[in-house]
C-alpha cells in the first residue's frame, strides 16, 4: 500500500472516491461536482489530499485543511475528509491515511489535528480513540447555518 500526496494529476481517482465519501453521508452522487470541487481544491491550494493506493489501484483518501490557533499561535490541521472504498476496507487502509496525517501535521509544526465525525458512526468513533484522537470535552461546538 502506498499513501502519498494527491496531485491534480490524480483528480479522476480523488474525485471518485470523494464522491463515494459524499454517497456514504447520504449526499447524492454527483460526479462532475466532486470533481470541481476537487479541481478548485488543487487550483487554490485550499487543502492537502493523501491518497492511498494498493497495486496502484486508488483505495482511500484524507483531506486536510489548514487553520490556526489564535491562543497558541499554532498551526491546526482540521482533518475533513476520510474515507475507504469498500474493496480497502478491513486492511489497515485508514490507519495508514491517518498516520500519514499525523506526520503530516508534525512537519507542517502543527499543534494538533482536529476532525468531527457522525455520531452513528461508532467504527469510525473506535479508531479515531484507538489511534489516540480524544473526544472533546472543554468547549462546545456552535455553527451557524448560513445557506
Amino acid at each position: 500500500m502506498d499513501i502519498n500526496q494527491a496531485t491534480v494529476n490524480e483528480l479522476e481517482e480523488v474525485a471518485n472516491l470523494f464522491n463515494l465519501y459524499r454517497m456514504f453521508y447520504k449526499q447524492p452522487s454527483n460526479i462532475d461536482g466532486a470533481r470541481a470541487y476537487i479541481k478548485e481544491r488543487f487550483q487554490n491550494n485550499d487543502s492537502i489530499i493523501f491518497l492511498a493506493t494498493n497495486n496502484g489501484k486508488p483505495v482511500g483518501f484524507t483531506q486536510l485543511y489548514p487553520t490556526f490557533s489564535s491562543v497558541s499561535m499554532k498551526k491546526v490541521w482540521i482533518l475533513n475528509d476520510l474515507y475507504v472504498a469498500q474493496e480497502g476496507r478491513n486492511q489497515g487502509v485508514a490507519t495508514h491515511l491517518l498516520q500519514k496525517a499525523k506526520e503530516f501535521a508534525l512537519e507542517t509544526g502543527a499543534i494538533r489535528l482536529e476532525l468531527s465525525t457522525a455520531f452513528d458512526n461508532n467504527k469510525a468513533q473506535r479508531l479515531y480513540e484507538k489511534f489516540g484522537f480524544k473526544r472533546e470535552s472543554q468547549f462546545y461546538r456552535y455553527e451557524l447555518p448560513i445557506a
